[in-house]
């Protein structure tokens, strides 16, 4: 296996992230087992989830099986550069979605719970938030750091003009900003390559499509 540094960190990722998206509504428990254990023979060791993955409002089916799954013991969480996600809809109270500093904060220890750590390696922002505004998104990032319940935070479905903004705020409140942002690229989707991938290249960002 192949490990990089993901964007201008200083952790090491495996070049294949094993993303968990269809863990429990696509795929059951035991075989969702089974696929982290071989991904962890094979030496990937770095997981992507979400809160919203298993498609049950609130109930964060996919995070949960990840965490039953740490809870066997035998270093697999020690092992593992785990990434999940926070913005989407977890209830039907105005709070319970988005990247206000209270959704996030709450978010951030619903998580924890189901994944049944004390920490997140990679916290993405599963989309921008036009509604709120960059000051409160990193002062409630930074909140985390502090805590130890985040190491670091990343994008996903971001325009470049959205990176630029978040990086340029960062470097005024110094601190490390994005690392990551995870795009829809493949073949035949290849916007990315008009804004989002020159912005991530110049910020030192890594891609994860």
């Amino acid at each position: 296996m192949q490990y990089v540094h993901l964007g201008r960190s200083g952790v090491r990722v495996s070049r294949l992230c094993l993303g968990t998206m269809n863990f429990g509504p696509q795929t059951s428990e035991r075989d969702s087992f089974a696929i982290m254990d071989q991904a962890l023979e094979q030496g990937i060791n770095f997981f992507d989830s979400a809160n919203v993955y298993g498609w049950k409002v609130g109930e964060g089916v996919t995070e949960q099986i990840v965490g039953r799954w740490f809870a066997q013991g035998g270093g697999r969480r020690e092992k593992v550069g785990l990434a999940t996600k926070v913005y989407g809809r977890m209830g039907d109270w105005p709070n319970q979605s988005r990247l206000s500093a209270l959704h996030i904060k709450r978010a951030c220890e619903e998580s924890l719970r189901r994944l049944q750590t004390d920490h997140i390696d990679l916290y993405q922002m599963h989309h921008i938030d036009r509604e709120c505004p960059w000051e409160e998104l990193w002062q409630a990032m930074e909140q985390l750091y502090r805590e130890g319940k985040v190491l670091y935070v990343g994008s996903s479905n971001f325009a470049g003009w959205h990176i630029a903004q978040a990086q340029e705020l960062a470097k005024s409140r110094h601190v490390l900003g994005l690392i990551s942002e995870q795009s829809l690229y493949n073949l035949l989707e290849r916007t990315v390559e008009l804004e989002v991938l020159p912005a991530c290249q110049a910020y030192g960002i890594g891609i994860i499509p």
